[in-house]
């Protein structure tokens, strides 16, 4: 889950009379409970639910680590669905390792039922997709790395 996202989440349950809130998603679950001080959060990812769930504080050095990756970031132009594909049997628009020429479509965003053909803004080749197929995406967020 982005961390943007579970800022957002934090701050909802801190500001209302909701004292715990739990969110299944397919790239993991998250639990927040409000107690009389800070708020604890669980997180785990949906491969390893059985593992221990790193707090807040564990994720954001995560976060950071993509923050500082060289090469150019591809942000995402609009709120919506990320896919990889034109179709769920299709193959990928790129992956890893592929190189891309400026104006080839790298990826589609759905919004309000429109899809929209995100194209490369850079030639280079994808060293990183940040980004899971059928994630929910929010203006700005990166999505791609070339170098």
């Amino acid at each position: 889950m982005d961390l943007r996202k579970l800022k957002t989440l934090i701050d909802l349950v801190s500001e209302s009379n909701v004292s715990e809130l739990e969110i299944t998603e397919a790239e993991g679950k998250v639990r927040i409970v409000k107690g009389g001080g800070a708020l604890p959060v669980q997180y785990a990812q949906a491969s390893a639910a059985a593992a221990a769930a790193p707090s807040v504080t564990a994720l954001e050095p995560v976060v950071s680590a993509v923050a500082a990756e060289t090469g150019h970031t591809i942000k995402s132009p609009m709120v919506g669905t990320f896919y990889r594909s034109a179709s769920p049997g299709a193959s990928m628009f790129v992956d890893v390792g592929d190189a891309v020429k400026e104006g080839d479509t790298i990826c589609i965003i759905e919004a309000m039922k429109i899809l929209n053909e995100i194209e490369a803004d850079k030639t280079g080749t994808i060293k990183r997709i940040l980004v899971e197929n059928g994630q929910a995406v929010e203006y700005g967020q990166p999505l791609f790395i070339i170098e």
